[in-house]
């Protein structure tokens, strides 16, 4: 299963190495143009920085999934890329890191360069509480007005989430959760009389 940051605030770490300061900042995103606005906000916060290299994943569905990084004028796969290895490496997604470097005036080679970027990505982790991403049913069901507080009230028992109550002939539930132990709960409340319908899925973040 994937994994994301379970706080939405940035975590800072820093690392001298050399003389060389990196500043790793790692934060929640759901987009890649969240991802890319942070890249922007940590440039405009550090101007005197020499280089903000950064890697981002965003989608917790595989096939949906989006991944980029940027060496930002340091030498080729010495940064971007290796950070990325080490987001990719811990199953995250929905996470974008940025490291700023200040040149501490001793070169560090491709090696210690790439030693440098995943380890100051690293150390950001380190202090980040993560979670692990559940995949869970989004299912909806059609109940008559005189049902429907009652059939609410039993899957919130049970553990099940409400995210949308449509009213209108009938009353439409969007509920959240495990549909094959919704089925089970839901014809039990219902005698039988109501099947919910699986109309998609999300990930949620299990602490």
């Amino acid at each position: 299963m994937p994994h994301a940051l379970v706080s939405t605030r940035h975590v800072d770490a820093e690392t001298v190495i050399e003389r060389s300061r990196f500043l790793a900042r790692v934060v929640t995103v759901h987009t890649e143009s969240e991802a890319l606005d942070v890249v922007a906000a940590v440039s405009a916060e550090f101007p005197d920085a020499g280089h903000h290299c950064w890697a981002f994943v965003v989608g917790a569905d595989q096939e949906h999934r989006r991944q980029r990084a940027s060496d930002d004028g340091e030498p080729g796969g010495t940064a971007g890329v290796p950070m990325l290895g080490v987001l990719t490496g811990r199953d995250l997604v929905d996470v974008v890191a940025v490291v700023s470097r200040w040149f501490g005036g001793v070169k560090l080679g491709a090696g210690g360069l790439v030693r440098a970027y995943s380890g100051a990505v690293s150390a950001a982790l380190d202090c980040a509480e993560v979670g692990e991403l559940a995949r869970v049913d989004v299912l909806e069901m059609d109940l008559s007005h005189a049902d429907a507080g009652r059939v609410e009230g039993v899957l919130r028992v049970h553990g099940f989430a409400v995210d949308d109550v449509a009213y209108g002939s009938d009353v439409r539930l969007r509920v959240i959760g495990d549909g094959d132990r919704l089925d089970g709960v839901l014809a039990s409340a219902t005698g039988g009389g109501v099947v919910a319908e699986r109309v998609g899925h999300r990930w949620v973040l299990e602490l």
